[in-house]
């Protein structure tokens, strides 16, 4: 019963600690993907990633903590993980394209 309090406790500290996307940052909150990657990031801060990548998968579900330019920094307390975006959003096309850790993603239009 202490480890599903202890879990319970956790998952709360983290869900707790997302930050609203910032007015000027709305642009980033969309559902974005390419092959190989798949990114989730939700207006109130949260945010699913996953890559495939040389053989392997790797996957991130925690919240956003900042923005640093164009960057972003997502995860809690030590454990962050920072997104390169190299091309914000912008429109190509009537897409919307953004570049994040040198991969081209497109916002799917829902």
């Amino acid at each position: 019963m202490k480890k599903l309090t202890l879990l319970f406790l956790t998952v709360l500290t983290i869900c707790s600690c997302s930050k609203p996307i910032p007015e000027d940052k709305l642009s980033y909150a969309g559902e974005w993907q390419s092959k190989e990657m798949y990114l989730l990031i939700l207006p109130d801060g949260t945010v699913s990633y996953q890559r495939l990548q040389n053989g392997g998968r790797t996957s991130i579900d925690a919240p956003l903590k900042e923005f640093v330019g164009e960057d972003f920094i997502v995860g809690a307390a030590f454990l962050t993980t920072t997104f390169d975006v190299t091309q914000a959003p912008h429109q190509v096309d009537g897409e919307w394209v953004m570049v994040v850790d040198g991969v081209k993603l497109i916002k799917n239009q829902d």
